[in-house]
């Protein structure tokens, strides 16, 4: 189908169903969600504020959200169990990149490569921090896609913004509330004050960047259902996160 009838089903009867865009969007989903660990995770950036002056954030949060984005969009267009899928995906990729990282970090340089030094400090993550990173995740885009669906199902698939946002502010704010804890509290230099005001913090700007992306969120949804032929519902799901049938 290439832009037709839309078609209201239940999750289940896609099963056998060609989904020509599916793979797509969860490659996506996996690519942002790694880079985003990669690249953004260990830098602290700085804007200048008016009125405010310097204000330091992680650079991962410009990016990282949008994982949230897409996961919203598997959940809207495709239903629980295939974004289910994308999270073990992803779950599978974020623990073979820690791994991977470790492997490389810990092989002996090469007697005349000065760059050791650099690459551990960029890829050698503290475990704990990649422990945090992968639970919060795990745990957080569940959330989020379950608040999301049933909240489709309430609301017969009207007001997809409220969704959007509403599974935005509960997932991240799981995701905030498992990470930061774990990851720095009780740390070096991390007093408990410092990891409440940054946890919330941190919440409070991925939630403003789903608001801000809800106008595109609108439009990939819209051409997908269009392009897939079908709007889910997932009324009769098996939400349990350990099921990988669909």
């Amino acid at each position: 189908m290439t832009g037709g009838r839309i078609e209201h089903v239940e999750a289940g009867a896609l099963a056998g169903r060609p989904l020509r865009w599916f793979d797509f969007v969860m490659a996506a989903f996996v690519t942002i969600l790694l880079l985003s660990n990669v690249l953004g995770a260990g830098k602290v950036a700085v804007v200048n504020l008016p009125g405010i002056g310097p204000w330091p954030f992680g650079a991962g949060i410009l990016f990282f959200p949008i994982s949230y984005v897409i996961g919203d969009v598997l959940t809207e267009v495709y239903g629980y169990a295939r974004a289910r899928r994308c999270i073990w995906a992803g779950f599978a990729a974020m623990l073979f990149m820690a791994f991977m990282s470790w492997v490389v970090v810990a092989l002996p340089p090469a007697a005349d490569w000065t760059g050791q030094a650099a690459y551990q400090q960029v890829f050698g993550q503290v475990p704990r921090i990649v422990f945090a990173s992968i639970c919060a995740f795990w745990v957080g885009e569940f959330v989020n896609s379950y608040v999301l669906a049933r909240m489709k199902v309430w609301t017969q698939g009207r007001h997809l913004w409220t969704r959007t946002i509403g599974s935005t502010i509960a997932g991240e704010g799981v995701d905030s509330l498992i990470f930061y804890p774990l990851a720095f509290w009780g740390a070096q230099g991390w007093t408990n004050a410092l990891v409440i005001k940054v946890l919330l913090t941190q919440w409070a700007l991925k939630v403003s960047w789903e608001v801000l992306l809800t106008p595109v969120t609108y439009l990939v949804v819209g051409w997908l259902k269009r392009r897939e032929g079908v709007d889910v519902y997932d009324e009769a799901t098996d939400f349990t996160p350990f099921r990988a049938k669909v």
